[in-house]
């Protein structure tokens, strides 16, 4: 199988996933019984304990069920912004290169149409993108406004992977950035900016959809991206590069050895 064809094959997720049997979180299935733990599970059970205590503190304001409904609200808003304006620029982008066949396959196996085909579809995207609602327009603007200026390839949206080390979950998008790639990218919204701390999960969760990518695909990532957009203003950008993303990918299986160690001991 190509590697065009194994990255297709994981637009539509092979697991079943099972929000009710395990009361701790989500957890996923395959055919053969096999359980598979969310990333995001993974993450916040390894979290390091200053930022758990964090977290618990912030839980405990009056407004904080308020905040994080909102939070997550407006997180899913933008997502789903991001995810329209991709999948319609890379639709747009097929349907162009197929008719003036110029469909290059390069040697990492991917394929790639020129890439100002790919700006134009983008652009054409954003264009036609349903208008997102005012509490998350500003952050939505500044990832479509980053797509637009960045990305010249689109090889997938929303790809879900899974890993025989027991974890499973979906990479937001892999894309090539400036002429170069396949980058793995992560969006996120937030009101403040990151410090390198806190920007640590969303690191070793690229690492773990570099994993679970490679095993079932045989793809190895440039490097990757977190895109964390603010209400107003450019996002603030991580970039990983591919020495970095390795480490990130060794950090998040000493995670999940962690993570399940505490689980048999529980």
């Amino acid at each position: 199988m190509s590697k065009v064809d194994a990255l297709a094959r994981l637009r539509k997720s092979s697991l079943v996933r099972d929000d009710q049997t395990d009361p701790n979180g989500r957890i996923y299935r395959d055919t053969k019984g096999n359980i598979y733990h969310s990333v995001t599970r993974i993450l916040s059970a390894t979290a390091p304990a200053e930022q758990k205590a964090a977290l618990e503190r912030w839980l405990e304001r009056p407004t904080a069920a308020e905040d994080r409904e909102m939070a997550a609200t407006r997180g899913t808003l933008a997502h789903n912004h991001a995810e329209y304006v991709l999948k319609t620029g890379a639709k747009l982008a097929r349907q162009t290169a197929n008719k003036r066949r110029c469909w290059k396959t390069s040697a990492d196996g991917l394929e790639r149409c020129p890439g100002s085909i790919t700006r134009w579809a983008l652009e054409r995207g954003i264009q036609g993108a349903p208008r997102v609602p005012w509490s998350a327009a500003g952050y939505a603007r500044g990832l479509r406004t980053w797509i637009a200026d960045n990305v010249t390839a689109i090889h997938a949206i929303e790809f879900s992977i899974y890993h025989e080390a027991g974890f499973a979950g979906t990479g937001d998008a892999l894309v090539d950035i400036q002429g170069t790639g396949p980058f793995i990218v992560d969006w996120k919204t937030s009101v403040r900016e990151r410090s390198e701390e806190m920007l640590t999960n969303y690191i070793d969760q690229l690492g773990a959809y570099s994993l679970g990518l490679k095993r079932l695909t045989g793809i190895q990532a440039t490097g990757a991206y977190v895109v964390v957009a603010r209400r107003t203003g450019a996002p603030q950008i991580r970039e990983l590069s591919e020495l970095e993303l390795r480490g990130a990918e060794s950090r998040f299986l000493e995670r999940v050895e962690r993570y399940f160690a505490a689980l048999s001991q529980a």
